[in-house]
């Protein structure tokens, strides 16, 4: 008997768009009755590829052209499994693919990821079913302004290939249709209760308390990113701006509690933020839930569950712990699956046009351009009484948010300094809106004793060695790692020599938000590490103080010889700071002064600056 063809899609993903959007692909695939295997990256064995009829591929780019962890933590067994010499030109012969790209046009290198592997399938002699598609956040619609259209063409292009994946034609569409949840909510014996609610009153029991939610969680967090690094203590919590400007930047410091852990100089801390405690309550009302009650929570597909936890954990902790209810806002999926539990026949028939593809921009201007949080969309359709084993798999999951260390471990032992900017803005509808994280975080007080639970990882700015010259650029927040790179060299410049540092900040206004002022001051004196007699120098860009803005790369270009000497002396250049324009305009201004100062035309320049990069000497860290 002949084995049914499936459709496979591999997918690999940052934040959870890309996982979206392949479910979402998988999702209209069985509405069209064509069987699918939907599998993250990590899961699949590459050297099998050959073997598969039809694949595609979502892929997410993250920062400056970076490969999503999903993909980047298993490169040894698939991404560099398929940059092998030895596989050849005709190993894909046969293999049709599809590549759909998630990424941000804001960033130089949109879409890198889907583009780079859409390049090695055909060189490796895939066939491309589809013209590759490229999502954007930027799109009104998000990335699923490229969806639709692209799948779209998808079913069609299937069909063309191979009918047998639509058994009942071509045209065939289940109408209105939803599957059970992937995951199953487990209600345990009440008995419990006493127990673990004197197990949670120290730290050890409160971080197990943590890793076994976030086990549970559809997030899929990794076993080993699950249980805190340790817990910090706020120390510090300071003002970095005047009072009564637009902005308001924080300089936090930490002390290890407990334990400490090790880190360098660019790396980056994860916080688990705490969430309003009163929308919590309102979000556990609002949905018929018992807060008392003990779950565990697991997939219905009981192979992917090796690391999930089975011990029972409060469902109001769950929520706490797992679920975004009044900061994220929720994806189209769940607006879909509310229609179907709506009671209100005029609620069904607005949540019906909000799912639909002919609804996707009345959508968009309600839900994402407003941000709206789950809670005020499930207030806003009081008929709905969605089952809780939906809303823990359609919630978006509480995430860490990552920020740059402004600290050295040697100039600031037993200490960890963050730099943070209060996120901020009005929604069209003159709603203020504010960061989960950095607003809780600027509201914490020192004396209050909070201990926050973090996780520590590399970033994508090395730590330098004492010896090797560098041009940093770091505009606004950008500036915090390079405090840690500056306040750790002023140490090692005590014991031996170093090498010189170009630094080149900017900030709005010079009385408003100058970041850190007496610090680059002081280090920038006689023989201090940003001094222009040890050969480095301190340069401050105010855009608002005249008529005309003045950026970073006007002051790069003032200094454009100073730069050229200390590029071929080995600097290296670290860039850091928001992700819109400023590290390609960056990059431009680097290309015009090498151009200029080597007297190569600009085409070579950009080479050069090229094979800077890939020589490790070209580091960028933005965000957006």
């Amino acid at each position: 008997m002949e084995k049914t063809q499936k459709l496979l899609i591999l997918y690999a993903s940052q934040t959870g768009n890309a996982i979206d959007a392949a479910e979402r692909i998988a999702r209209e695939a069985d509405r069209r009755c064509c069987p699918v295997n939907l599998l993250s990256m990590h899961e699949f064995d590459p050297s099998l590829l050959p073997k598969e009829k039809t694949v595609i591929f979502v892929v997410s780019t993250t920062g400056q052209g970076d490969t999503p962890d999903s993909m980047k933590n298993e490169m040894q067994v698939f991404w560099r499994y398929l940059l092998q010499r030895g596989l050849s030109q005709q190993w894909l012969d046969g293999v049709y693919y599809g590549v759909f790209g998630l990424g941000d046009s804001g960033y130089q290198k949109y879409n890198f990821v889907a583009k780079k592997l859409d390049k090695r399938l055909s060189d490796l002699g895939g066939t491309p079913l589809i013209e590759r598609g490229l999502g954007d956040d930027q799109h009104p619609s998000g990335y699923e302004g490229s969806l639709d259209p692209w799948m779209s063409s998808l079913w069609g292009s299937l069909y063309q290939i191979n009918p047998k994946f639509f058994p009942k034609g071509e045209h065939f569409v289940v109408p209105d249709m939803i599957d059970k949840p992937k995951l199953a909510v487990t209600y345990h014996n009440n008995d419990q209760k006493s127990s673990l609610a004197s197990a949670t009153s120290d730290l050890e029991s409160r971080a197990v308390l943590i890793q076994n939610a976030r086990l549970m969680s559809p997030a899929r967090v990794p076993a080993d990113k699950s249980r805190p690094h340790c817990w910090l203590k706020m120390s510090v919590n300071s003002s970095l701006t005047r009072a009564g400007c637009e902005r308001d930047v924080r300089h936090l410091e930490f002390q290890f509690h407990s334990k400490a852990v090790e880190y360098e100089v660019g790396d980056v801390l994860e916080i688990l933020p705490s969430q309003n405690p009163d929308a919590i309550d309102a979000f556990i009302r609002r949905c018929n839930l018992d807060p008392e009650a003990l779950i565990t929570v697991q997939s219905r597909d009981t192979t992917r569950d090796a690391n999930v936890s089975k011990v029972p954990i409060r469902l109001k902790t769950f929520v706490e712990l797992t679920m975004d209810i009044a900061s994220a806002s929720p994806r189209r999926y769940f607006f879909e699956v509310m229609s179907h539990f709506a009671i209100a026949e005029h609620e069904k028939e607005r949540l019906q046009y909000f799912a639909s593809p002919e609804g996707r921009d009345d959508l968009y201007e309600y839900n994402q351009k407003e941000r709206r949080t789950v809670l005020e969309v499930l207030e806003d359709f009081p008929s709905v009484e969605m089952p809780f084993d939906w809303l823990v798999q359609l919630v978006p999951p509480l995430k860490t948010r990552a920020f740059s260390i402004s600290s050295s471990p040697i100039a600031h032992p037993q200490e960890v300094h963050l730099t943070v900017s209060v996120v901020s803005w009005s929604t069209p509808f003159k709603r203020k809106r504010f960061g989960l994280c950095s607003k809780w975080l600027s509201e914490l007080d020192p004396k209050q004793g909070v201990l926050v639970p973090v996780w520590f990882q590399k970033g994508l700015l090395p730590a330098p060695s004492p010896s090797l010259p560098l041009i940093l650029i770091g505009p606004g927040t950008g500036c915090a790692p390079f405090r840690g790179f500056i306040a750790e060299r002023a140490v090692e410049s005590q014991t031996g020599p170093t090498a010189p540092i170009l630094f080149f900040f900017g900030c709005r206004n010079k009385e408003d938000d100058f970041l850190y002022r007496d610090f680059w001051q002081l280090h920038s004196q006689e023989r201090g590490v940003l001094s222009e007699d040890k050969g480095g120098g301190f340069y401050a860009a105010f855009s608002r103080d005249q008529p005309k803005k003045v950026y970073v790369q006007h002051k790069m270009t003032e200094c454009s010889k100073k730069i050229w000497n200390l590029l071929c002396e080995g600097a290296s250049v670290y860039i850091a700071g928001s992700s819109t324009k400023m590290p390609s305009d960056v990059m431009s201004t680097f290309e015009e002064i090498i151009s200029k100062e080597s007297g190569v035309p600009k085409e070579d320049a950009a080479r050069w600056l090229r094979a800077l990069e890939k020589a490790g000497r070209y580091h960028v860290e933005a965000w957006s």
